[in-house]
């Protein structure tokens, strides 16, 4: 199997990767994630019901609903075949399905390309060893999805999964790059020390940025369930004035400001410009702003969640893999 085989085994993998967080984000924002309420079946079932008469409730464990909906804020007596019955939405439970599915083709391309790089375990060694890094960490997350299942949408569970899907790109970024044939290096002049430390904050701050975020939609999480009857526009002003909620709008400038110095850094040093990623990076970030501009002063809309998160992931690869490209010592 040739090297460039292995390219495309992980740049698909890393697609996939990206795609599934996109799909993740819709759940999230939909509101069906426990449309599900059980893992691997859903609703005791391979193949999800399209309608509550097709649901078997007498065999359902009613003691681990009860427990969830507790771990979720909500009184356990509560619970009942019956409000189980009335709860039951076949637009959550296929929305949620359907997630899990788009979580196989990262399993399947992943597999795929730590079996195909045991050719280089010799000759590229860490070539084999992150991609072994990579299926741990698909595999972990596999079972880290059960637990988001099991622990009723806990916020601190599921910024954790995410993190583990962030990590994922980073290492599934290497491996494409560095299975390149030729992987691609920057052309600089001069020394590229300065360039690489700038490229490198860049990228931390990103990672910042996204831990911080991953914090606000914890703290909105919450929120929302203590003032589940009250108009979101009466508790919304106690987000903006936590201090996190502070430093993320206030460090995306920083982060902004970075990515334009980076940016055009390269462009006067190389005779060819910016390159495609470079590009793209700095596109994404103004598009993160207007973003988050929106979300401050209009609304938080699904859809802007749903690309704020997407956007994310796709601006770390970009940013990783423009580190990878950069040089480090002087030509």
């Amino acid at each position: 199997m040739s090297l460039f085989t292995y390219h495309k085994l992980a740049t698909a993998a890393l697609v996939s990767v990206i795609t599934l967080i996109f799909v993740g984000a819709i759940v999230r924002v939909t509101g069906a994630g426990m449309g599900c309420p059980d893992w691997p079946t859903c609703w005791g079932k391979i193949i999800p019901p399209t309608h509550v008469d097709q649901v078997d409730f007498d065999s359902l464990k009613i003691e681990k609903f009860q427990k969830k909906a507790e771990k979720m804020g909500r009184n356990p007596a509560s619970i009942s075949k019956q409000s189980l019955r009335d709860e039951f939405n076949s637009r959550h439970v296929w929305t949620e399905f359907i997630n899990r599915l788009f979580s196989l083709p990262v399993g399947f391309f992943t597999l795929a390309a730590f079996i195909a790089s045991f050719q280089y375990l010799k000759s590229r060694p860490k070539l084999f060893y992150l991609s072994f890094l990579s299926l741990l960490l698909v595999l972990t997350n596999a079972w880290m999805g059960a637990r988001v299942v099991y622990s009723g949408i806990s916020s601190n569970v599921l910024s954790t999964h995410l993190a583990l899907a962030m990590t994922l790109i980073a290492v599934l970024t290497y491996c494409s790059w560095a299975g390149e044939p030729n992987p691609k290096k920057l052309s600089i002049s001069g020394s590229g020390k300065p360039m690489w430390i700038t490229v490198f904050c860049l990228l931390i701050f990103i990672g910042m940025e996204g831990i911080m975020g991953a914090q606000i939609r914890e703290i909105t999480d919450q929120l929302s369930k203590q003032y589940a009857n009250f108009p979101r526009d009466s508790w919304i002003h106690e987000v903006e004035e936590n201090i996190i909620y502070f430093i993320h709008r206030s460090f995306s400038w920083v982060l902004l400001i970075t990515a334009l110095l980076a940016f055009f850094m390269a462009k006067n040093r190389q005779s060819k410009g910016a390159t495609f990623s470079q590009t793209c990076v700095l596109i994404i970030m103004f598009a993160q702003m207007a973003i988050g501009i929106i979300m401050a002063q209009i609304k938080i809309f699904p859809w802007t969640q749903l690309l704020h998160v997407g956007l994310t992931a796709i601006l770390l690869s970009l940013a990783f893999r423009w580190l990878l490209m950069t040089p480090y010592r002087q030509k």
